[in-house]
C-alpha cells in the first residue's frame, strides 16, 4: 500500500484552472518533495489531500482511505501545517502544545507523552514558557512544526515549513524533519519553492509547475536523466522546453 495515491487530480475554481490532471504516488516512510514556484498547485493539492477541498475530477487515496468518503479516520493519521499558520498570542507555547496533545489524545500518558515530543522538536529552551506573542518569526513556526509532528500521524503535510525562515532556522526545521520521520516513520510530504533546499531532505520530488507535473521520482535518477547538477538548473530546463 502507498502512502498517497494521486491520479488525474484536476481543480477549477471558477475559470481557473489549479490542477490539470496530477498523477503521483508516495511511499510509505518516504519524505516526499512537491516542488515548485508559488502559484504553482501545491496548496491546492494539499488541502485536497486533508480532505479540506474536493477535487473537480480523479481519485485519491491516503493509506487506502479516501479523504472525502473516511473522514473520521482521515482525521486520525493525518497532519496538516499551512504555510500561513499562526499561533495564539496570549498564551505561552507549553500551553498550546499542551493543549494539541490534550486535544489527540484523551489518555494521559500518551497525553504527556505528545508534549514532551513536542518541546523536544521546538527545541526552544526556556522561551517554551513565554508567551507566544514575544516570540520570533524562527520560533513561531518551531511550535508550529511541533505541533503537526508531536501527534505522531502516519501522513505529515507541510505547506513550505521553511518558508520566511533565515538560514539557520530553516536548516534546523528540516533536521527535525528528518529526525521525526525516522523516529516514528512517520511519512513526510512537503512542499517548497526553494528547490535547493529539499535536495537536502527529500528522497523523491515531483515538480509541479502551472497546474502540471512536469517530472516525478527519486531526485539522483532525476538529475541524471536530464544531465542537472541540482533541481533549479532541472526545473528551469523543463519550464523552457514545455514554453518553446
Amino acid at each position: 500500500m502507498k502512502a498517497v495515491e494521486i491520479n488525474n487530480l484536476t481543480k477549477n475554481f471558477g475559470a481557473t484552472i489549479a490542477l490539470r490532471g496530477i498523477t503521483f504516488s508516495v511511499d510509505v516512510g518516504d519524505i516526499y518533495g512537491l516542488i515548485g514556484p508559488n502559484g504553482a498547485g501545491k496548496t491546492t493539492t494539499f488541502r485536497i489531500i486533508a480532505g479540506l477541498i474536493p477535487p473537480t475530477s480523479g481519485s485519491i487515496k491516503v493509506f487506502g482511505l479516501n479523504p472525502l468518503i473516511d473522514t473520521e479516520k482521515i482525521k486520525n493519521i493525518i497532519s496538516y501545517l499551512p504555510e500561513d499558520a499562526g499561533t495564539y498570542r496570549n498564551i505561552t507555547g507549553y500551553e498550546f502544545l499542551k493543549l494539541v496533545s490534550e486535544i489527540y489524545f484523551s489518555n494521559k500518558e500518551e497525553a504527556e507523552e505528545a508534549l514532551e515530543i513536542g518541546i523536544r522538536i521546538a527545541n526552544i529552551g526556556n522561551r517554551i514558557y513565554d508567551k507566544m506573542k514575544t516570540y520570533s518569526k524562527g520560533m513561531k513556526r518551531r511550535i508550529q512544526v511541533a505541533r503537526v509532528l508531536m501527534v505522531r500521524p502516519k501522513l505529515a503535510i507541510l505547506d513550505e515549513p521553511t518558508s520566511g525562515l533565515d538560514v539557520i532556522h530553516a536548516r534546523e526545521v528540516r533536521r527535525v524533519i528528518n529526525d521525526v520521520s525516522r523516529e516514528f516513520g512517520t511519512t513526510i510530504l512537503l512542499s517548497s519553492h526553494n528547490m535547493l533546499e529539499v535536495q537536502d531532505i527529500c528522497q523523491k520530488v515531483a515538480l509541479i509547475h502551472q497546474g502540471r507535473i512536469l517530472v516525478e521520482g527519486l531526485i539522483t535518477d532525476l538529475l541524471e536523466e536530464y544531465s542537472a547538477s541540482n533541481l533549479e538548473e532541472l526545473f528551469v530546463s523543463l519550464v523552457r522546453g514545455v514554453a518553446r
